[in-house]
C-alpha cells in the first residue's frame, strides 16, 4: 500500500489540483512585408492578366504577348486627336507657313512668262548632280560600256563645239567635264557635266547640228529646270503621303502607284514639255550668239524625227513632238538670225546675262 501511494503522481498529493502543462504554442506564420525605405505606400497587387500556368514565363511566349497587346491607334484616340485644339493650331500654322514659303520661292521664266516654284539653290543642285554622275559612271562600267578617248574624232568634234558654247552660256566658272558614250543621246548635268553619246553624232551631221542639241541641254541648266523638278517632287510627295494618311494606310499601294501615275500625267509631263520648249528657245539663241547657223536646228529635228519612228503621242511624253518643235523653231527663226547677225562671235554671254537678270527681277525678255 505504501509503495502504491509512492507511485502516484506528485500533483495528486498537492492541496490544489493543477492541470498538466500544455504544449508550447507558436505564433501563426504571416507573410513578411517588404519595407521600402523611401516610400510610405504598401505594395499593391496588380490586376494584369496572368498567362496560363504552363506558359507562366510570358517573355518566352510571343503569341501570348501579341494576344495581350493593345492597338496603338484606335477610333476613339483618332477622334480625340482630331478634336484637339492644339492639332488645329498646328495645322493652321503649317498651312500658313507652307503658303508663305511657296509664294516666296515663286519665279517667272523670262522667255515664256511661266510661273514656277523653285526652292533649291544652284549649290544644292550641283551637290545632287555629283552623286548622279558617280552613279551613272558606275552603271556604265558595270554594264561593260566604255568612254571614248580624247583622240577619237567624235570627241574632238564635241570639244570643238563646247569651246564656243561655254562662253555664251554664262557658266564659264563651272568645272566642265565631257564624256562620250556609245548610244544616241546627250545631256548636261548641273555643274558642267556633259554626256554625249556617239550615236547622236550621225544625226547631228555637223557642228551646227551638234550645237543645236548641246545648246538645248545647256539651256536646261541656265533655266534651272533640274532645281524646278526637284522642287516639284516636294509637293507631289506631300500630296501622296497625305492621301495615304487620310486612308489610314489601307490603300498604300493604290495611292502610291495610281496617284503617282495620275500626278505624272496631269502635272509632270506637261511641265516637262514646257521646260523642253523653253530650252529649245534658249538653246537656239545661244547657238546663234556663238555664230552657229540656227537654221540647222530645223534640219536636226527633222533627222531626229526620222530616227525616232513610232514615238508616243505628245500628251503621253515629257517632250514635245518633233513636228511641233520644228514649227516653234520656225517661228523663232527671225529672232535667232538677228541674234547671229548682231553677235561679234567672240563668245560674249549677252543673252545668258540678260536671262539671269530677268530671272532675278521676275520680268520677261522682249
Amino acid at each position: 500500500m505504501q509503495s502504491r501511494r509512492f507511485l502516484r503522481p506528485l500533483w495528486h498529493s498537492l492541496p490544489m489540483r493543477v492541470s498538466p502543462p500544455s504544449p508550447p504554442t507558436f505564433p501563426s506564420l504571416r507573410p513578411i512585408q517588404r519595407i521600402r525605405p523611401f516610400s510610405h505606400t504598401h505594395f499593391r497587387k496588380n490586376n494584369w492578366p496572368r498567362p496560363p500556368r504552363e506558359t507562366r514565363n510570358y517573355n518566352l511566349d510571343p503569341h501570348y504577348r501579341l494576344s495581350q497587346a493593345r492597338p496603338l491607334v484606335t477610333s476613339d484616340r483618332l477622334r480625340r486627336f482630331a478634336r484637339s485644339p492644339s492639332l488645329h493650331t498646328v495645322v493652321a500654322l503649317s498651312v500658313a507657313g507652307a503658303v508663305i514659303f511657296y509664294y516666296i520661292n515663286i519665279q517667272t521664266v523670262p522667255v515664256s512668262g511661266r510661273r514656277r516654284f523653285n526652292c533649291f539653290s544652284e549649290k544644292s543642285v550641283e551637290a545632287a548632280s555629283e552623286a548622279q554622275v558617280k552613279r551613272l559612271i558606275w552603271e556604265v562600267e558595270r554594264s561593260g560600256g566604255r568612254f571614248l578617248s580624247d583622240w577619237d574624232p567624235r570627241t574632238i568634234m564635241v570639244k570643238r563645239v563646247m569651246r564656243k558654247l561655254i562662253p555664251v552660256s554664262g557658266m564659264e566658272d563651272s568645272n566642265w567635264e565631257i564624256r562620250r558614250l556609245d548610244t544616241a543621246n546627250a545631256f548636261v548635268l548641273p555643274g558642267g557635266k556633259v554626256f554625249v553619246f556617239s550615236g547622236l553624232i550621225p544625226i547631228a551631221g555637223n557642228d551646227d547640228g551638234l550645237a543645236t542639241v548641246l545648246g538645248h541641254e545647256i539651256a536646261h541648266n541656265l533655266a534651272g529646270h533640274v532645281a524646278e523638278r526637284m522642287s516639284g517632287q516636294i509637293g507631289i510627295n506631300i500630296l501622296l503621303y497625305s492621301l495615304i494618311f487620310l486612308t489610314g494606310g489601307i490603300a498604300i499601294l493604290g495611292t502610291q502607284f495610281i496617284g503617282s501615275a495620275v500626278l505624272d500625267l496631269l502635272f509632270s509631263r506637261p511641265m516637262g514639255r514646257m521646260q523642253e520648249s523653253e530650252a529649245d528657245y534658249i538653246g537656239l539663241m545661244m547657238m546663234a550668239e556663238a555664230c552657229y547657223n540656227p537654221q540647222e536646228a530645223i534640219g536636226f529635228w527633222k533627222r531626229m524625227e526620222r530616227a525616232q519612228q513610232g514615238e508616243p503621242p505628245e500628251w503621253l511624253s515629257t517632250h514635245p513632238s518633233n513636228n511641233n518643235r520644228i514649227q516653234k523653231i520656225g517661228e523663232w527663226m527671225p529672232t535667232a538670225l538677228d541674234k547671229m547677225q548682231t553677235s561679234d562671235c567672240r563668245g560674249t554671254s549677252t543673252f545668258a546675262d540678260l536671262f539671269r537678270r530677268a530671272m532675278e527681277r521676275g520680268i520677261l525678255i522682249e
